[in-house]
């Protein structure tokens, strides 16, 4: 995947990228438009992210043996069975290079045609403009928003609550 100019793929997170995921999730930009705080290690990572929990896809962008981007999606249990829950970033140095579209794109191609979800959701900073328009590209719309929902660099910021539905997947039709 990637375009001309910079390519890269997509493949499931390892265990291996423990350092890589802790690298990105410690660079200024990334953290900035997520929930990540300062001083992440590779064996946080391993326990938080890598550890064992069935209901959990971590995804991984790499280029030239790097981790440039990471994605999850959280599916829910029980009465919301139905719902997934995304949360992404790409590496300070790469974006605008089809990484996040890339990420997003193979998460709801999974909520969508593997695992039958019919909502998935996620939580974006209001001054995030580049994110809200891939998601609204995707089919997400604003919800709601948060109110001083997160502290960033010692000031109260807002987030939108997105969500994408989508109709309940039925059975296929014979023609016999």
């Amino acid at each position: 995947m990637g375009d001309e100019r910079f390519a890269f793929s997509i493949r499931a997170a390892e265990p291996r990228d423990a350092e890589g995921l802790a690298a990105l999730s410690n660079l200024p930009g990334y953290r900035f438009g997520t929930l990540r705080l300062p001083f992440d290690t590779a064996e946080a990572v391993r326990k938080r992210v890598l550890g064992e929990n069935p209901n959990m896809t971590l995804i991984v962008a790499e280029a030239e043996n790097r981790i440039v981007g990471s994605a999850s999606l959280q599916r829910y249990t029980g009465r919301r069975a139905h719902v997934g829950a995304i949360g992404m970033g790409v590496h300070d140095d790469h974006l605008r290079r089809g990484i996040g579209r890339a990420l997003l794109s193979a998460l709801t191609e999974l909520a969508d045609d593997w695992l039958g979800l019919v909502r998935l959701e996620l939580e974006v900073n209001t001054d995030n403009a580049a994110a809200i328009a891939l998601y609204e590209a995707a089919g997400f719309e604003i919800e709601g928003r948060a109110r001083q929902s997160i502290l960033r660099q010692g000031v109260l910021v807002d987030t939108f609550a997105m969500a994408r539905l989508r109709p309940a997947p039925g059975p296929v039709s014979s023609s016999a």
